[in-house]
């Protein structure tokens, strides 16, 4: 706002220098005019003052500015230069939203001018100049209609653009949420059941109790180290990257404090959005075995199929009704399901033989040659 309404006095300067410039140029070449005097100068100088002060005024200033050609073409003044601060008035009233008044104010210009013409008998008056004045306002006024039209479609495209900028941002907040959540889960729900065991073996059995604090130690240094690497991305400037891939799954299963077979089936790259959501996946579903099947075997197997990512984790240990709730305080499975469902895909949760499974099918583009 400070920057338009600082550009209205060098408007007005430039509109002033025009007018009075080229009003004197005329002057020259109609002979047949009244020449320039102080009132005419003052009435060339009206129009450039109402542009300074049109933002506040918008509709008075207009009128005035109108007035003041008026009289000075009807005082019989040299054509020209006095033209500039009507047009440039006709312009600004379009911009600023007042498109009728400019509007009227073309047409009775129009009206005024041809008017003039005829009673006090120009040599120029005639069908030719009645068409010619036409013509020129109407150029005008369909001039400044499509600066309008261009500003405000720029306008609009500058809000869609931020508008778009908010979404991603929204998403990219929920997403980190997510991410956060899954990393705290995992990590808590792993030293709270690493600390049960020690508790319990402390007395009887030192060298398991210190193998469970020693896992401890190493969860409690990797939800450091990667809620700091999520909240990284938040900061400005920060590359937007996944803050975890399936290239870190034997570090997780060595965390997990379980039984872990790992089986691949095939190979082929995977987009970082599928990574990321793979690997989270096996973090929820190695977070709730070990939370409610501690001491299970458990079987994490990728298969890596043309149009898909099949992932299944398995566990052999009783399963609590609490894991197959849904309605319970966690959010694990429910989570799960929505980080498959984002990308299209689907989650499968529930009783396996005597254990419990997971099954993810997340959908992948066609392999490149």
């Amino acid at each position: 706002m400070r920057s338009k309404s600082g550009f209205a006095p060098y408007l007005a300067l430039i509109t002033a220098v025009f007018q009075v410039g080229l009003s004197q140029g005329a002057q020259r070449g109609q002979t047949f005019r009244e020449p320039l005097d102080p009132f005419a100068y003052g009435l060339l100088l009206v129009g450039p003052l109402m542009i300074v002060l049109h933002r506040k005024f918008p509709i008075s200033t207009a009128v005035v500015t109108f007035l003041a050609t008026y009289v000075y073409v009807w005082g019989g003044y040299p054509y020209g230069g006095v033209f500039v601060a009507p047009i440039v008035m006709l312009f600004l009233l379009v911009l600023r939203r007042h498109r009728l008044v400019a509007w009227i104010l073309a047409g009775i210009t129009l009206a005024a001018f041809i008017l003039y013409s005829w009673v006090t008998l120009q040599p120029q008056r005639g069908l030719f100049h009645d068409l010619a004045v036409s013509s020129f306002i109407l150029l005008t006024m369909v001039a400044a209609e499509l600066v309008r039209i261009a500003r405000e479609r720029r306008a609009q495209q500058q809000r869609a653009a931020e508008e778009e900028s908010r979404r991603q941002a929204s998403e990219e907040r929920l997403t980190m949420a997510q991410e956060l959540h899954d990393v705290l889960a995992h990590n808590i729900s792993l030293i709270h059941v690493q600390a049960s065991t020690a508790l319990h073996l402390i007395d009887d059995n030192p060298e398991q109790a210190r193998t469970a604090l020693a896992t401890i130690k190493a969860a409690s240094k990797e939800v450091l180290g990667e809620m700091r690497s999520v909240l990284n991305v938040l900061r400005e400037g920060a590359p937007r990257s996944p803050t975890a891939g399936l290239d870190r799954l034997d570090e997780l299963i060595e965390r997990s404090g379980l039984e872990v077979t790992l089986k691949r089936v095939g190979s082929r790259p995977l987009p970082p959005s599928v990574e990321r959501a793979a690997y989270r996946i096996v973090q929820e579903s190695l977070t709730n075995a070990a939370r409610h099947a501690p001491g299970s075997a458990v079987t994490v197997r990728l298969e890596y199929c043309s149009s898909e990512l099949v992932i299944r984790v398995t566990d052999t240990g009783a399963t609590t009704p609490a894991v197959l709730s849904e309605s319970g305080s966690g959010n694990g499975i429910p989570g799960m399901r929505e980080r498959a469902a984002a990308l299209g895909g689907t989650l499968v949760a529930g009783p396996s033989g005597g254990g419990f499974q997971v099954e993810a099918r997340l959908p992948l583009p066609e392999e490149t040659s």
